[in-house]
């Protein structure tokens, strides 16, 4: 299995690839070869920026000679005008790498800034805002990073890391009881330690969940009023994660139930980019 730095570095070759190609014509025909500038990362956009020591490994891999001089980091507040870093070094490096380096911070910096907005809702309590899996072919390490940078939890990063048995499981092993015993099965058979959550969409489900003894349960689509029942009934037994239609207007209303976590897909399926720009330096 390939590691987060080297899932980043295949990004990164077929970004390039897709956008470069045999070379940046315009660039190539309007550019000495020798010319030397600089440019600046400029927020257009008031947010969460995101992304900063990506765009690093961005410029370090198409031109090693590129020197990038930051001045803000990777989590912190920013508003329109601010400078996050300057890159100096050949122009035609400088113009050909500016497209990808956006594309990355734009979009998690837009995904750092949602997240903040979900976890400032229900501030003071103890519930913490997950991600998904609905993020964008390719850019998952990158959007589950920007999660992070602003303030929430990833729940897994793919299907390798945690065993979600979900409803369509749940029907097709004939149950609840059978599915998880069938991970706990197989998970000793692996010799691997990955917690093992249950989707459950009743109380009846809820009980047979916590009979089977499970690291975590997933309520999903309950109300509020029916949430607040379910976490009175595990009462602790087990970790809650409520999911299903939240959004930023009724988080609270979950998060004051009880639950430990609430997965939001918004977070990273429907997230527009933060505005930036990154200007040529007179």
């Amino acid at each position: 299995m390939k590691t987060k730095d080297e899932l980043i570095d295949d990004l990164l070759n077929l970004a390039f690839a897709e956008d470069v190609g045999d070379g940046d014509h315009t660039t190539l025909s309007t550019i000495p070869a020798d010319a030397m500038g600089k440019q600046r990362l400029i927020i257009k956009e008031e947010g969460i920026v995101s992304g900063v020591e990506i765009a690093k490994k961005v410029f370090a891999k198409f031109d090693p000679s590129l020197k990038v001089t930051v001045m803000i980091n990777d989590g912190e507040h920013v508003k329109p005008g601010d400078v996050v870093f300057e890159v100096e070094g050949p122009v035609r490096s400088l113009l050909q790498t500016e497209r990808t380096m956006l594309n990355i911070m734009q979009r998690m910096s837009g995904v750092a800034t949602m997240t903040a907005k979900y976890q400032d809702k229900h501030k003071g309590l103890k519930t913490k805002v997950l991600d998904t899996r609905k993020t964008t072919p390719g850019m998952r390490m990158l959007e589950k990073e920007a999660v992070k940078t602003g303030g929430g939890k990833n729940h897994r990063i793919g299907l390798f890391d945690m065993i979600l048995i979900k409803d369509n499981h749940v029907d097709f092993a004939g149950g609840i009881p059978q599915a998880v015993k069938a991970a706990k099965d197989y998970v000793a058979k692996l010799g691997r330690d990955l917690k093992i959550e249950v989707e459950v969409r009743n109380t009846d489900e809820i009980l047979q969940a916590l009979e089977a003894g499970v690291d975590r349960i997933m309520l999903d689509n309950f109300t509020p009023e029916r949430t607040r029942e379910a976490v009175k009934l595990i009462n602790g037994r087990t970790e809650i994660e409520s999911s299903g239609g939240i959004t930023l207007d009724t988080l609270r209303d979950y998060a004051e139930c009880g639950v430990d976590f609430i997965s939001v897909g918004a977070l990273t399926h429907s997230v527009k980019g933060l505005d930036m720009s990154f200007k040529a330096v007179k």
